[in-house]
């Protein structure tokens, strides 16, 4: 990690955790801790204007599942974010994930491939904007994203889950506006093709000699600010 002035930035090939906050709190069960989902990845750029990670096919994540071990998205709607959580670790298969975040935004941009380096889509996933600390990002999810495909085509997603979330109070009628309101500015930027879409970073690829960065044991440590 260096410092440029504003703030610590991390160098290329540094390894830090990318988190969520556990968004249905108030159904926790109460060994579970308060970060849900936590994802080791390996810095790709980090300037004043964007941070770029990548998270690599076999890394070990944590990530929510219901307190009886069903997956989350098994369980129906109706109680999805009211029957009580913990968190696991497991493996994330398939191809890696580039992730994209621009400082204050209430949003970051997801690539994804298919075998082969096939290109297949970028995702915006709606969120807090992310909080930096000594060991990575913290954030918060806000349920809805939007899918956007090579063609420039794109479709919102999860709006049956932002409904949802807010009949059972995980956010209420402000919050949820002000999701829909940087949804549709989310939308602006696809429609103009604006960064990071037209940046060229469908043809981006990691180093070979990165390793997998490890999970941590102390994963859901309490963040240490980030220093100046």
């Amino acid at each position: 990690m260096t410092g440029t002035g504003e703030c610590a930035r991390w160098a290329p090939g540094d390894q830090i955790l990318w988190r969520y906050r556990d968004n249905g709190r108030a159904h926790r069960a109460a060994d579970a801790p308060p970060v849900h989902i936590c994802r080791p990845v390996t810095v790709v750029q980090d300037t004043h204007d964007l941070l770029a990670v990548w998270m690599a096919p076999g890394t070990e994540c944590v990530r929510p599942v219901l307190a009886d071990g069903t997956q989350v998205h098994a369980e129906p709607l109706a109680t999805r974010y009211t029957a009580p959580r913990t968190t696991v670790r497991s493996t994330w298969f398939g191809s890696g994930v580039l992730k994209l975040a621009r400082p204050g935004e209430p949003w970051s941009v997801w690539l994804f491939w298919d075998r082969g380096w096939l290109f297949r889509n970028w995702y915006v996933n709606l969120e807090e904007p992310r909080t930096r600390w000594t060991g990575g990002v913290d954030s918060e999810d806000h349920f809805l994203d939007i899918s956007v495909h090579p063609d420039r085509s794109w479709k919102w997603l999860d709006e049956d889950e932002f409904a949802q979330a807010q009949r059972v109070g995980l956010m209420d009628r402000r919050t949820a506006a002000g999701v829909r309101r940087a949804g549709r500015r989310a939308v602006g930027v696809i429609r103009e093709w604006g960064s990071p879409f037209r940046d060229g970073w469908e043809h981006w690829r990691p180093d070979p000699a990165w390793q997998v960065p490890p999970l941590p044991d102390d994963w859901d440590r309490t963040p240490a600010p980030m220093p100046s």
